[in-house]
């Protein structure tokens, strides 16, 4: 089920999510409404993913998307968390975030320790960017779906 939806379109408000990326993790995440969350097909594996993202009418930048309850956090509620492979000078919540879901790196783990954790996400990086320099996966970061209209009516265009 993780690839028969792929590739996946998806944008959406860009909320506070539980500030564990960047302060525990040092891997800082932007995170979908729930109402994005759950648009999401109900059978997509959860897991990690790579794919695109563009904040506002910015870059598009190489990113890894968590889809699922984080194990290790024992959430109740089901996240979506991007992780973009860029440094940003400030936080970007309320803006609109486009993200292209790709290909699926792995299943959702739970781990024994914050240091762990952090090692497999620095792998799930890795393979990302890997992945994301194939040319069938480069011709996606042109897609026009990351040209939003101006302003920020995304359905009406």
């Amino acid at each position: 089920a993780a690839m028969r939806h792929l590739p996946y379109f998806c944008r959406g408000e860009v909320v506070k999510g539980f500030g564990r990326g960047s302060k525990e993790l040092g891997i800082p995440t932007a995170n979908f409404s729930e109402q994005v969350v759950e648009s999401f097909p109900s059978d997509i594996s959860t897991g990690i993913y790579y794919g695109w993202a563009c904040v506002g009418n910015g870059d598009v930048h190489k990113m890894v998307l968590s889809i699922g309850w984080n194990p290790f956090y024992k959430n109740i509620k089901k996240s979506v968390e991007t992780h973009i492979i860029h440094t940003f000078k400030e936080d970007f919540y309320g803006e609109i975030l486009s993200i292209v879901i790709l290909g699926y790196i792995r299943p959702e783990n739970n781990f024994d320790s914050l240091e762990a954790l952090i090692s497999a996400i620095q792998e799930d990086i890795e393979e990302a960017k890997r992945q994301l320099d194939l040319p069938e996966h480069l011709k996606l970061k042109e897609d026009n779906f990351f040209h939003l209209p101006e302003g920020k009516m995304v359905n009406n265009h």
